[in-house]
């Protein structure tokens, strides 16, 4: 198994620090425990700006980071070593051990941080958290009142807070190789998977069924498990972009949509493929199945440093709209109806979203009011898709209920783009040959 050195996040951590002001204050929190009910909890899933920053992956712990501060920089503040509760929860790390493995200047017991802070914040020229969490933005009022109480020289306190959020989401957008190697990781896992999902999937089987198929094949591949709800939809359930409910039967005849991916080290695989739940595609499925691989491939073609996001989605919409007009399924002219977003109701998401800790990962899609340019670093996906409901008002019923996205996950290099996700099939020829029994080679992607 992949690990990042220690090494990465102290560099991390200094960078940060290196773009703000001296004697500036920063905050990061980790995640908590959450209930699932009375005395259980869901399993943890430490914050992605929290472990971008420390690689520490335990609950009720807070980063502080103070560039310039004379008694260090790089401050931990988490749980104390109690070896009754070890026995019952886990080894927790303790603050010895924090400073030695994690490279902190100093660690401190959660009980200190009200003693600590006052401190630092007496010292700081700006203060910079994620103004969303309000139980920290609540202790922080309170060790403000303790900076006017214990320290009277204090002339004046930072007046506002600054927003951390912006800021590491710039960081967190462009991947660091040692980064790109763990997307690969997930993706691989990822795709992995999706075949064993194609290759054993069979009339009558549960949506539920196959979804345990793929996150068998997620945890035996040595990832954490799914990077969110796995969406296993079959027949009309297709048309629910967010369908998680997995319960039902699938159809000889039918589709069925898989959009699920792992998560490796902490970052996110994202793949959607739609496959026939018989194994051959029926002569509508593949007219329309055709028209999203070709906007899917259009996208691809166009990716590379200085293209836009925006520029991917418009390309896709035109790709689109043209093939629907051809199909009978929408009529008049085509940039007519792409006016009118007549459109929408076969197509009605975006093209791409940013990919990285985060499935739907942070980072700026505009800039000055324009879509940004690419960089080379940049990881998302493009998932064109068309769902025709079934109860779509004046449409052959040979067309109803048919639900189909195809989603891959791109690394945009020096001179155009890495797709990520190729390890799994998505032509038809390719499809239908791993769900015969081909080998991932013989089948083709």
């Amino acid at each position: 198994m992949k690990h990042l050195p220690v090494e990465v996040f102290i560099q991390r951590r200094r960078a940060l620090m290196a773009s703000l002001p001296n004697k500036a204050l920063l905050l990061v929190p980790s995640a908590t425990l959450v209930t699932r009910s009375r005395d259980t909890e869901h399993p943890f899933r430490q914050d992605s700006d929290f472990w971008y920053l420390t690689g520490f992956n335990e609950p009720d712990a807070l980063l502080v980071l103070m560039k310039g501060y004379s008694e260090g920089e790089q401050f931990l503040f988490n749980q104390p070593k109690d070896k009754l509760m070890e026995t019952w929860t886990g080894i927790r790390l303790g603050q010895e051990a924090a400073v030695i493995q994690l490279g902190f200047d100093q660690a401190f017991m959660l009980t200190e941080i009200d003693q600590q802070l006052p401190k630092l914040l007496a010292e700081a020229s700006e203060v910079w958290m994620p103004i969303e969490d309000q139980a920290l933005y609540s202790r922080y009022l309170f060790w403000r009142q303790q900076v006017r109480a214990r320290f009277k020289r204090v002339a004046s306190l930072p007046a506002r807070i600054t927003d951390l959020s912006q800021q590491l989401g710039e960081m967190r957008l462009i991947k660091a190789p040692e980064e790109i190697e763990l997307m690969k990781e997930a993706a691989r896992i990822s795709a992995e998977a999706h075949c064993r999902a194609m290759q054993v999937c069979r009339p009558n089987m549960y949506e539920y069924q196959l979804q345990a198929e793929l996150e068998h094949e997620f945890r035996m591949q040595g990832a954490s498990g799914p990077s969110y709800g796995s969406i296993v939809g079959s027949g009309d359930n297709a048309c629910v972009l967010h369908y998680v409910e997995n319960k039902d039967v699938m159809q000889a005849g039918d589709l069925v949509l898989i959009d699920a991916g792992a998560e490796y080290q902490g970052y996110a695989g994202d793949i959607t493929r739609t496959f026939p739940v018989s194994g051959i595609f029926s002569l509508q499925q593949k007219q329309l199945y055709s028209l999203v691989l070709k906007a899917n491939l259009l996208a691809i073609s166009l990716t590379r440093p200085g293209a836009t996001l925006d520029e991917l989605h418009q390309a896709v919409v035109h790709c689109l709209v043209t093939g629907l007009v051809e199909l009978g399924l929408l009529k008049g002219e085509v940039e007519a109806l792409i006016e009118a977003e007549s459109y929408k109701v076969f197509f009605m998401h975006g093209t791409s979203h940013w990919l990285g800790l985060d499935v739907h990962d942070v980072g700026l899609y505009r800039q000055d009011g324009k879509a940004r340019p690419l960089e080379e670093g940049m990881v998302f996906t493009i998932e064109p898709g068309l769902y025709i409901a079934p109860d779509q008002q004046g449409i052959d019923p040979l067309w109803q209920g048919l639900g189909i996205r195809i989603e891959d996950d791109i690394l945009v290099t020096a001179t155009g783009c890495e797709v990520l996700t190729s390890g799994v099939p998505k032509t038809i020829e390719g499809i239908e040959g791993l769900m015969k029994g081909e080998d991932h080679a013989a089948a083709g992607v």
